[in-house]
């Protein structure tokens, strides 16, 4: 009989490299995996890892064990929320990765409900950016992750994961205050062609995203400071350093010297949960899900389709979606 957690192991040597690799995300010591490995190789009667350099590889056996445990593990996880499910209790832990504004702007707030509601249920957060948060949930590290797109450039869902829309954020333009347009109603990207601007670390997707919409209006970016957290920005943006664009959820303090310009073509960005199909119906998932929906300002209501099946989300996770209005 294979040993679920033995399997676990190999499983997560070959998704992330090495042994030291897989003791990081199942947060035991590099010697219980080699432990787990070792029985594992007596259990099957087979060699499992070979020495590569510094390293180790996966042998033919592994390999084809690997396979085997991919699909064993997808089975036990369905089996979990089948159970979760019908127990219809909202329990145990889950694991939420989420870009930086909705850590700032959601998570307070849906955490505080899902305490009140779900005393049962752990929820832990981490920040991460989406590039890096979705091929998380694909690899079972996460059970949710919170992930944004831009209306001028839908997001790419991964095979295997779901989406529920949670709401809808508006950006304006940060310029300095003494800038020829700061007093304007509304501004065209186009009049800013030639600027200096902000935005976060260079492989970042909004750092990426900032280029293309602007190259798009033919306006070849000035990314001049790269900076991560928006209250820095908008520091630099004071001083005179550029523009930022600033989305409205969890937006901080705007200080002296900045002025914010609503566009006349207006940029806003979807934000979504997703989540494996193996977990879509645990209670848990709908649980979070919920209170972010709540958590997002308040707006008129409406159920909106999954990009990538056709089915309803509203339906999927058993609550209407909230879709904040444009303003």
């Amino acid at each position: 009989m294979l040993d679920l957690e033995r399997l676990r192991a190999l499983h997560s040597v070959a998704t992330y490299g090495s042994v030291s690799a897989a003791a990081d995300v199942l947060h035991v010591t590099t010697s219980a995996v080699s432990q787990q490995l070792a029985k594992l190789e007596r259990e099957t009667g087979q060699k499992l890892l070979e020495r590569n350099g510094r390293g180790v590889r996966l042998t033919d056996a592994a390999e084809l064990l690997v396979a085997h445990a991919e699909r064993i593990l997808s089975l036990v996880e369905r089996a979990q929320a089948d159970l979760e499910a019908h127990r219809g209790s909202v329990v145990g832990q889950i694991t939420v990765a989420a870009f930086p504004t909705a850590v700032r702007g959601l998570m307070p707030a849906a955490l505080r409900e899902l305490r009140t509601d779900h005393p049962e249920l752990r929820v832990m957060v981490r920040e991460e950016d989406p590039m890096q948060s979705m091929p998380l949930v694909v690899r079972g590290d996460f059970d949710m992750a919170v992930v944004q797109d831009w209306n001028n450039e839908p997001l790419p869902l991964p095979d295997g994961l779901h989406k529920g829309v949670i709401c809808e954020d508006v950006a304006d333009v940060a310029l300095p205050a003494d800038h020829p347009l700061a007093g304007r109603d509304a501004i065209d990207l186009k009049e800013l062609a030639g600027d200096p601007w902000i935005s976060s670390s260079p492989d970042s997707i909004c750092c990426d995203w900032l280029r293309r919409t602007l190259r798009a209006v033919d306006s070849e970016p000035r990314i001049e400071h790269m900076v991560y957290e928006f209250a820095s920005q908008l520091a630099l943006v004071a001083a005179g350093f550029g523009n930022v664009i600033l989305p409205r959820l969890g937006r901080c303090d705007v200080p002296p010297g900045v002025a914010i310009v609503p566009l006349a073509d207006p940029l806003s960005r979807r934000v979504y949960a997703v989540w494996r199909e193996e977990a879509a119906r645990r209670p848990a998932i709908r649980a979070v899900v919920t209170a972010l929906r709540a958590a997002a300002p308040a707006g008129e209501t409406g159920d909106r389709a999954d990009d990538r099946t056709g089915d309803r989300v509203g339906d999927r996770v058993g609550v209407p979606v909230r879709v904040p209005a444009r303003s």
